[in-house]
């Protein structure tokens, strides 16, 4: 084929075929009819046809695409389905006389005519989101039709395409016309220049073979999994298969996902792991694959805009036109030199080590081992109460450590928790790529290696073989474009002798062009190759301590007990928490949605100073007398209802309720307990016997002891009875269950429940229910237990205790987690008769309850709750958040309800509103992906289909919204 009928080609639109026309081509050839509706096409005329039964594909294709052209793509699709393993691909069906490809005639223009079956699944091109899993399945596809095409012949497959990326460059050229805008046409040929010079020398080393040439979103149909994430399995339109470089073939598809990769180009990497794990690529083809993305790129944005030109009526071009633009601009955003290291380093392929032999001393009168290098890490004894925020801290703390040892420097490699960005949906660049060094005002400065000086704005560039030093901070003792010797001086540290000065170091592998100081931490791998360590120059000292998360979690794993279990698969090492928001070793922030411990938020420096003044002064058990037990017990008597003014301290939450059913059986002389479903109130004997969580248990439902009663759960939302006025149904239940009871004789010991079903997301009781149940409960002499641990302590927002929204007084309260603000602490609060009935069994004892130091710990945490306002703030921005979430449901069916009040709060999420089939898998992927924007957030409830937010009390109005931002974001892209 000539260039001239490629550049034809080019120029033609689509065939104009009406759909009537299509209808009566369908019923005269194929003896079909049913219901039309056009599909995108760049230049073919696509309808779908569905007869009712079933759904098929027709293709009109213009006559410039000679027949033995389209024999190939069936001959292609023919070979590929007898191929074991290989992607679903349509059938050929062919016109009633038995032709494949019909020559048909509609208002004196000819053109070719074929039918496919219309393969079923979804596409991916309009998703906003694709998973890394949907990514890296695209890979394995892309490589299993490569591998599947790979003994497949055909003449008709020797074509010259305008997307064969052999030919990128004289097509570019061509369709560059087409661009009116000069400025963006210049950017985009030069786009093609640096591209092709990369690609030209690899050349006669890439394979070539049969490649479908097209795997893009546009292109293939997926199934969804468990989780409702997309996995590609088939693949359609073969309207581009050629014999072409097979490296060519994935550069596409990598292509095709840039406009997905919000601005990331390493998002391709599971896509380019997978396809190498399934059909191995050489590393020659491996270092041509980022310079065929980018040509790819620039076809793309040049033929768009060339064929809008062409056929403005052609929506589906317009619409793949923005995609375009963006994929371009994605992929001119890297330097050539970091795609080629990242793309080795995904498949495991080993890169050039940088070799220092024979440098010289960059400070000639320096040893490198008097240098002190300072910890601006995320876990630096230097930071603390969120100071690391300051404006120029870093510099301010390594100042103070060269005015104490003379000279000092940063470390490389670090992920400075001074990069960090709170509320961001993606890592900031955190990963050192440099060293600042703090020394003394006059200092000389040599060259380590042999090279050629160029400065600019006191940008000092020494540019040697293969390796360019770059510094910032010194005085230049040598011209501009001065060639040097190794150990030749090249400046001083500026400032008067005596003083202090800084200087900036930084290595690089970039030729003409200025390295960043810092990058993401997913960057990290392939700039450190880039701009390696200074270690040469200023000692090991230099390079900080590389997270060992991987190591630490496979230590995890050995040594703590199996059962004791952790949030997500991949779980973030955190070392670090400040308000409402925790930080892992790379310096990333997420808020914390999750963590209803920290009821003040983390790192609180009030409640830190307090707990670190009374243990260097005395920490001891309760059996000694010291003024801070007897404070906090009247505090907490103080702030529970009258006549409960008996408190016992202890260390946890399922020791509160463990002691809580003690007391019951004591004071009442009888064993049994009423509890209710879906609960779960610890991991004690006894507080776990009435836990009838089965997302806590499994096997809470058949393995609960004879003396607890567990009765239907009170769920306003999905339980039998439904709404604010459903108490009466059941309450019937609880009284069957209390009769059941009376008939053995064997009297009540109580009722434990928690006033706001806590473990179910928080939804509220039936209005009356525990007035009711309490009732029926004294009326047998029993003990009504308050079980506030998750929801109590002002986490309502509108009232302190939960019992409050029921109006009603119990006659146990149990509290822990929150009030200790994290410091082990819970507490039992009760009447004197009920405390004093203990006694008849011994005294009580807990080691650690009732502490100094927990004492002043809890006395703090509500001295800080009262004096930063925590109840209200949790009513204000848990009433404001709320609102926000509530408004989701009006856009989102997957939003069911949410459920409770202040800042502890439950967002349900079904299938269906109407049957309210719980979206499990698609709630736990929900948090998955919310865990990759920033957010922490897990799920609750039996059916784990309720997202449990109960973040500190301090959360505030942004951080609010940022939740529910990441939250729409989710749903409306997908997870």
């Amino acid at each position: 084929m000539t260039d001239e009928t490629l550049a034809y080609r080019a120029t033609l639109p689509r065939p104009d075929v009406t759909a009537a026309e299509a209808g009566d081509l369908l019923q005269s050839r194929y003896g079909l009819s049913g219901t039309l509706t056009e599909l995108g096409s760049q230049q073919d005329r696509n309808y779908c046809l569905d007869t009712g039964e079933r759904r098929y594909v027709l293709k009109i294709c213009h006559v410039a695409y000679e027949t033995l052209e389209l024999e190939a793509q069936n001959a292609a699709i023919h070979h590929i389905s007898s191929k074991e393993g290989a992607p679903r691909v349509p059938h050929v069906i062919p016109s009633t006389d038995g032709q494949d490809i019909v020559a048909v005639t509609v208002r004196d223009q000819t053109y070719q005519v074929r039918l496919l079956e219309y393969l079923e699944g979804e596409g991916l091109t309009h998703r906003k989101h694709l998973p890394k899993e949907s990514v890296a399945a695209l890979g394995a596809l892309c490589a299993h039709l490569a591998q599947s095409l790979a003994d497949f012949t055909h003449p008709g497959l020797d074509r010259s395409l305008q997307w064969d990326l052999r030919r990128a460059g004289p097509v570019a050229v061509q369709l560059l016309s087409a661009i009116t805008d000069s400025a963006a046409r210049d950017r985009i040929a030069k786009t093609m220049v640096s591209a092709v010079r990369r690609i030209q020398p690899l050349a006669p080393s890439l394979r070539l073979q049969a490649v479908h040439h097209d795997v893009t979103g546009d292109n293939v149909v997926s199934h969804r999994d468990s989780y409702g994430r997309l996995v590609p399995d088939g693949v359609i339109d073969f309207g581009d298969i050629i014999r072409g470089w097979l490296i060519g073939d994935l550069a596409v598809t990598c292509a095709s996902l840039l406009h997905q990769a919000d601005g990331d180009p390493l998002y391709i990497l599971p896509a380019v792991k997978a396809y190498h794990e399934v059909y191995p690529l050489t590393e020659e083809e491996l270092r041509a694959l980022w310079p065929l993305v980018v040509a790819r790129a620039v076809i793309l944005v040049a033929s768009g805009e060339q064929q809008i030109s062409i056929d403005p009526e052609n929506d589906y071009v317009r619409r793949n036109l923005e995609l375009e633009r963006r994929i371009f601009d994605t992929a001119v955003s890297a330097p050539y030199e970091l795609m080629e290291i990242a793309v080795l380093k995904a498949v495991g392929m080993s890169t050039a080590v940088l070799s220092t032999e024979g440098w010289r001393p960059l400070f000639p009168d320096i040893d490198p081992a008097t240098i002190s290098f300072v910890d601006l890490g995320v876990s630096s004894r230097h930071f603390a109460a969120g100071n690391w925020s300051q404006a120029d801290m870093d510099w301010r703390l390594l100042a103070r450590a060269a005015a104490e040892t003379g000279t000092s420097a940063t470390r490389y490699g670090e992920y400075r928790l001074s990069r960090s960005k709170l509320r961001s949906a993606t890592p900031p660049a955190t990963y050192t790529l440099h060293s600042d060094i703090c020394l003394a005002g006059g200092t000389t400065v040599s060259a380590p290696f042999a090279g050629k000086v160029s400065w600019k704005n006191h940008h000092f560039v020494l540019a040697g073989e293969g390796i360019s030093l770059h510094l910032d901070g010194m005085e230049p003792t040598i011209d501009d474009e001065a060639d040097v010797e190794p150990g030749q001086p090249l400046g001083a540290i500026s400032g008067e002798s005596g003083s202090l000065g800084g200087l900036r170091v930084q290595l690089s592998t970039l030729v003409g062009t200025e390295p960043p100081l810092f990058c993401a931490p997913r960057e990290a791998a392939a700039w450190s190759e880039l701009c390696p360590s200074p270690a040469a120059l200023l000692g090991t000292g230099v390079d900080a301590p590389k997270p060992a998360s991987t190591e630490l979690f496979a230590l995890r794993q050995a040594h703590l007990a199996k059962p004791q279990k952790h949030y997500y698969e991949a779980p973030p090492q955190m070392e670090r928490g400040w308000k409402e928001h925790m930080f892992d070793v790379e310096g990333r922030a997420y808020l914390d949605m999750l963590n209803n411990v920290t009821i003040l938020g983390h790192g609180h420096p009030r409640l830190a100073e307090a707990i670190s003044e009374q243990w260097l002064r005395l920490n001891t058990n309760s059996r000694f007398h010291y003024s801070a037990i007897a404070e906090f017990s009247e505090r907490l008597a103080s702030l529970a209802p009258e006549g409960l003014d008996a408190v016992f301290l202890v260390n946890s939450g399922s020791e509160a309720n463990d002691l809580a059913l003690r007391l019951a059986w004591a004071h009442t002389g009888s064993r049994h307990v009423l509890s209710l479903l879906e609960a779960y109130h610890g991991w004690s004997v006894a507080s776990d016997a009435v836990s009838t969580s089965i997302a806590d248990n499994p096997q809470a439902l058949t393995t609960r002891p004879d003396w607890v009663h567990a009765v239907l759960s009170p769920n306003t939302y999905r339980g039998m009875f439904r709404g604010s006025e459903s108490a009466t149904g059941y309450l019937e239940a609880v009284v069957e269950a209390l009769e059941g009871i009376d008939t053995k004789g064997e009297g009540l010991a109580g009722f434990i429940a928690e006033p706001v079903y806590g473990n179910a997301g928080g939804i509220s009781l039936p209005d009356g229910y525990l007035a009711a149940v309490y009732g029926q409960v004294r009326a047998r002499g029993g003990v009504c237990i308050a079980d506030e641990i998750q929801v109590g302590y002002g986490r309502l927002g509108h009232h302190f205790w939960g019992f409050e929204q029921q109006g009603v007084v119990p006659d146990i309260i149990t509290i822990a987690k929150g009030m200790g603000d994290g410091h082990p602490l819970g507490a039992v609060i009760t009447t004197k008769a009920i405390a004093g009935s203990l006694e008849k069994e011994g005294y009580f004892f807990s080691s650690a309850g009732g502490s100094p130091v927990s004492c002043v710990a809890g006395m703090t945490v509500l001295d800080i709750m009262a004096d930063e306002k925590l109840q209200e703030n949790a009513r204000d921005v848990g009433d404001y958040l709320k609102g926000r979430l509530v408004a989701l449901i009006e856009t989102y069916p997957l939003v069911g309800a949410v459920h409770g009040m202040g800042l502890y709060l439950g967002l349900e999420l079904v299938r269906d509103r109407t049957t309210l089939e719980p979206a499990t898998e698609e709630t736990a992927a929900i948090c998955n992906r919310l865990l990759d924007l920033g957010v922490l957030m897990q799920p609750t409830g039996d059916h784990l289909n309720v997202l449990k937010i109960k973040p500190p009390l301090c959360l505030t109005p942004e951080s609010a919204d940022f939740f529910v931002d990441m939250l729409k974001k989710v749903l409306s892209e997908g997870w």
